[in-house]
């Protein structure tokens, strides 16, 4: 049974769909909808087929459908209800209006309509900083009404009733729903972050913050040197058409201040510029501003956005939480008694390349579990480093330089693999579109290569607008190239999160909870919980006790998405997973 929610005002609006009719309908109290929910949801802690299917009290499956999990799910989070599965209408409709395999549909030939306008608005909505009060059931902005749902919903069961594709689309839109369950729990629980550690760090970089705003001691300090060696009292270093200016006085020919033009420069203003150049960028990016707006209640709360790119990878809106770097890593820490299991998957992209390619020769190299160094014990290249920037190269477009040069071994030694990537990029090249292993499909050429392309057809044309089209053509054809491998290491990515969201429900009980905690879905602070995802790496926050029962279910969970995927192929997805305090300990 399907149920599906749309919010009215202060009401949410209910309906059930049973084998495409619509049945019953409830108008449900905003304020009371958590306990409602509650009530459908799995009920016991066991381990059994209810848990992962979802039955209700009542022994039947339900499937919640709404327009955007952020709207509904994550709101039901805060009321400290979790539900197992659900239908995000918003992402999975993404999917199948430029979907190759549903091209035929009248779904995706209709015109645009408030659904796309909708997704369009909140895709440029910024995400509220951390320090913004919340409500725990805040007024949402009006969004599809029931009918809308109802209707939209019809119309995507019809149109992967329709994809010629053997179920694939249904699968990624399957697993895209997930991803937005996901990405709202990740919303919810916050990455664990000691802002005292912080704090520390930055005092140590950056010296004592400024008490009225000015730049930190050290930081200041070195802006005194540079003003002192270039003769520029009034300099300031982080406006770079001044900073270039002044640097010509001081004649160095530069025409940027990039770091690796200056690094090739000789004077001794270029010391303490790259360092202050280095300290700024953690300044400005994970300095005291960012901890105060960003950090709360001992957690890192980025928005996360499920599918936000377009090849499918995640995005986040604000707080940087795609770019941790490395030094601010150490504040990323468990809580007393608990650990964080990370998790990454090796050589990712280049495993998902020899797996949709089936080609066995790439496949035999990555079975000793690094494929770089499979590629030099195979006699490709000389080197492990080699191999990496020559298998970068081949998913990126490389053509030139020592990666260009090493193309031409690995089209030899893998022929099925280069092949495929080629084609990608081949196709976009004329301009065609490009699927994913599970059918997202590339958008069409931007303008700029319609336009270039046409006016190279021009009987007139320049040799000049030839040369732009010929470069506008391979620029796409790299996207192409890249979108198929990034696309599919993505859909690989949803279903290793899916399995392990299942796995750890399988284990702590279904919607969530450990046995005799809590009612029907709700949360408990005694579970494992995803808090952290980055392309092909993830961490769980789990009580020590547990950390290694998860680290086995993360392992797990990779097995299982590779088999779903690819079903039969001799290329596993080996996964790297540390149990540590603190992420820094992870490297």
């Amino acid at each position: 049974m399907d149920l599906v929610v749309a919010r009215r005002g202060e009401v949410a609006e209910v309906a059930a769909v049973v084998d495409g009719v619509v049945g019953q309908r409830w108008d449900v109290p905003w304020d009371e909808f958590p306990g409602w929910v509650a009530e459908r949801l799995p009920t016991g802690a066991g381990t059994g087929a209810d848990a992962v299917a979802g039955a209700g009290a009542n022994g039947v499956s339900v499937r919640w459908v709404w327009a955007d999990s952020a709207s509904v799910h994550l709101p039901l989070l805060r009321a400290g209800v979790r539900v197992p599965r659900a239908v995000d209408l918003g992402l999975q409709r993404a999917i199948l209006r430029s979907a190759a395999a549903v091209a035929h549909t009248d779904y995706a030939r209709a015109p645009d309509s408030v659904w796309d306008e909708v997704r369009a608005a909140a895709s440029l909505t910024p995400a509220p900083p951390a320090d913004t009060e919340v409500a725990l059931f805040d007024v949402a902005a009006p969004g599809p009404d029931l009918e809308a749902c109802l209707a939209e919903h019809r119309a995507q069961q019809a149109c992967l009733a329709e994809a010629r594709d053997g179920g694939r689309l249904a699968l990624l839109c399957h697993a895209e729903s997930v991803g937005g369950l996901i990405a709202q729990e990740l919303n919810h629980a916050g990455v664990p972050f000691d802002a005292s550690v912080h704090h520390a760090q930055l005092t140590t970089a950056l010296g004592e913050a400024d008490r009225h705003g000015g730049r930190p001691a050290r930081m200041a300090a070195l802006v005194a040197r540079i003003r002192e060696t270039l003769d520029a009292p009034g300099l300031n270093p982080d406006s770079a058409p001044t900073l270039v200016a002044a640097l010509r006085r001081a004649g160095l020919e530069v025409t940027s201040t990039r770091k690796w033009e200056l690094r090739g420069l000789d004077h001794p203003v270029i010391e303490p510029l790259l360092e202050y150049k280095a300290l700024a960028r953690l300044y400005t990016a994970n300095g005291w501003s960012w901890m105060r707006h960003w950090v709360r209640d001992g957690r890192f709360r980025p928005d996360w956005v499920a599918g936000g790119v377009v090849t499918g990878r995640w995005a986040s809106r604000g707080g940087g939480a795609l770019q941790l770097p490395q030094q601010i890593r150490s504040a990323v820490r468990a809580e007393p008694g608990w650990r964080l299991v990370v998790a990454d998957a090796a050589q990712l992209e280049p495993r998902v390349l020899a797996a949709m390619s089936q080609d066995g020769a790439m496949a035999r190299a990555a079975a000793a579990g690094d494929l770089y160094q499979g590629l030099v014990d195979e006699g490709v290249v000389d080197t492990r480093a080699h191999a990496k920037v020559a298998m970068l190269g081949a998913m990126y477009g490389a053509t030139s330089g020592e990666a260009g040069a090493l193309m031409a071994r690995l089209r030899r030694a893998y022929p099925r693999a280069m092949g495929w990537v080629d084609a990608a990029a081949a196709a976009g090249e004329r301009g065609e579109r490009v699927s994913t292993w599970l059918g997202r499909t590339s958008p069409a050429p931007p303008a700029f290569w319609r336009e270039a392309q046409a006016a190279a057809q021009h009987p007139d044309a320049s040799p000049a607008a030839e040369r732009r089209a010929h470069s506008a053509a391979r620029e796409w054809g790299r996207f192409t190239r890249n979108f198929v491998v990034q696309g599919t290491a993505a859909e690989w990515a949803l279903c290793w999160m899916g399995f392990l969201r299942r796995g750890l429900d399988d284990l702590h009980g279904p919607g969530g909870m450990r046995e005799g905690d809590g009612g029907p879905g709700g949360l408990t602070a005694s579970r494992p919980e995803l808090v952290y995802f980055l392309h092909d790496e993830v961490i769980v926050h789990a009580p020590e006790e547990f950390a290694d029962e998860v680290a086995e279910c993360v392992r797990e969970a990779a097995r299982r998405a590779g088999v779903l995927l690819f079903p039969g192929s001799p290329v596993d997805f080996p996964l790297s997973v540390a149990v540590v305090e603190s992420y820094d300990a992870a490297d």
